[in-house]
């Protein structure tokens, strides 16, 4: 059986739809240049432009047959942070970011004292043979760093403190 976050889910203006890996590695698409595309699709050719790209929120308009599609594209990760409730952190004050997930501490982004806005990167844990740039999605102030780069963590570790 098929894992249901195993892909990615992608928002499509009002529409829901979910794709697998093999479903978007099997996508016949062509860059024409850094902001046009070519999908080809049961021997039907689209043009696509890219008219605005929000890359660390994940969103992207495109523009279609005269149409815009605004798109927001979900992978595992955004998923699972989703499923932990971290979605909607932005509405509550959040006092810890523990682990979504085990992995290894790569590289940390923040020291203790700093300032940090919704959207900033707090760390790199290296999940699933993956790096999954783990973000704020708060304002808040660092307290305290729990961790160390190297370090392994599990799934609900406290990873960083905030004020």
């Amino acid at each position: 059986m098929e894992d249901k976050n195993e892909g990615y889910k992608v928002k499509v203006n009002e529409f829901e739809f979910s794709f697998s890996y093999q479903q978007i590695a099997a996508f016949d698409i062509i860059r024409k240049s850094p902001y046009e595309f070519n999908l080809l699709k049961e021997h039907l050719s689209l043009n696509a432009v890219l008219t605005e790209s929000d890359s660390s929120r994940k969103k992207v308009s495109i523009e279609m047959e005269g149409e815009t599609f605004h798109i927001e594209i979900k992978d595992e990760l955004d998923q699972m942070l989703e499923n932990m409730g971290f979605n909607k952190a932005s509405n509550k004050q959040i006092k810890e970011v523990k682990a979504p997930m085990p992995g290894l501490v790569l590289e940390i982004a923040v020291s203790v004292g700093q300032e940090v806005a919704a959207g900033d990167k707090i760390l790199i844990l290296e999940a699933m043979k993956m790096e999954n740039s783990i973000m704020i999605h708060a304002n808040a102030v660092i307290k305290r760093i729990a961790v160390v780069a190297g370090q392994a963590v599990e799934k609900g570790q406290l990873l960083v403190e905030l004020e």
